[in-house]
């Protein structure tokens, strides 16, 4: 693999995505927004991965598109070319929502427009007590619909606060975010990777086959009737009841010992 416009690194089952233009609040290019989309969609089947926490360099996580290197850019391409870069920003997205471990967003600054959206993909959150999230598209006369946005952001917190976030495109502090259900947890800014890697090491030792189908489960559940979740999920808990990882928690509460998962 090339050198990455970002860190990469998989330490002990857990890949760390560390976006790297700090001058810049981390602002993503053409090529940044391609590689990540690459990188999620390989991680689909990387073996050695079983959590993912994506943060930014400096003080930002991440501050959208760089004005410079792709909105000014923008301008000069004609409509097909308009979309085919929309339809790659949506990649990026969907491929963060597809890949089946968990993916923690660990926002130790400012997140705005694209880099709310990338956020907000994330299976889990931690946010920085002085931390905002933006999702400023309205106010630079963009809908507020854009990577998914529309779709992902109602599911996690209503069609009310989604509204308002969305047409208005103010700020959302620490507080607001943690009381709605945007984020799973505050923390000091100095310790914001830190609290999330916790999180992700908790999941890398847990049952990773059970974490694998529920965001399986949740993302397909979205679009079905109540039948047809109840059957999927009959389904799927019958294949998780015969699986490795539950006969040996079964065995581990039967001696009374600590069960270790081997993630089949």
């Amino acid at each position: 693999m090339s050198q990455l416009p970002f860190g990469y690194e998989i330490a002990d089952g857990i890949a760390t995505i560390t976006l790297d233009r700090p001058e810049r609040l981390n602002a993503l290019t053409f090529d940044v927004y391609r590689r990540l989309a690459d990188i999620f969609y390989r991680m689909r089947f990387a073996g050695d991965v079983k959590a993912c926490v994506i943060t930014g360099a400096g003080k930002g996580f991440c501050g959208g598109g760089d004005v410079e290197e792709i909105i000014e850019k923008l301008f000069e391409r004609g409509t097909k070319e308009v979309l085919e870069f929309t339809r790659m920003t949506g990649e990026l997205i969907e491929n963060i929502r597809r890949v089946d471990r968990p993916v923690i967003a660990a926002i130790n600054g400012t997140a705005a427009g694209a880099g709310a959206v990338i956020a907000l993909a994330c299976d889990l959150r931690v946010m920085a007590d002085t931390a905002k999230i933006h999702f400023l598209f309205s106010k630079v006369g963009l809908t507020g619909a854009d990577m998914g946005a529309a779709y992902l952001l109602p599911r996690v917190v209503g069609q009310g606060r989604a509204s308002e976030w969305l047409l208005l495109g103010d700020g959302i502090d620490a507080r607001t975010a943690h009381q709605s259900g945007l984020v799973t947890k505050v923390a000091p800014a100095d310790r914001v990777l830190e609290e999330a890697m916790v999180i992700a090491r908790r999941l890398a030792d847990g049952p990773t086959l059970a974490h694998s189908m529920t965001k399986r489960m949740l993302n397909g559940e979205a679009s079905m009737d109540l039948a047809s979740a109840i059957e999927s999920e009959a389904v799927a808990q019958a294949l998780l009841l015969r699986a490795e990882d539950h006969r040996s928690f079964y065995d581990a509460w039967a001696a009374g010992e600590k069960p270790k998962f081997k993630g089949r």
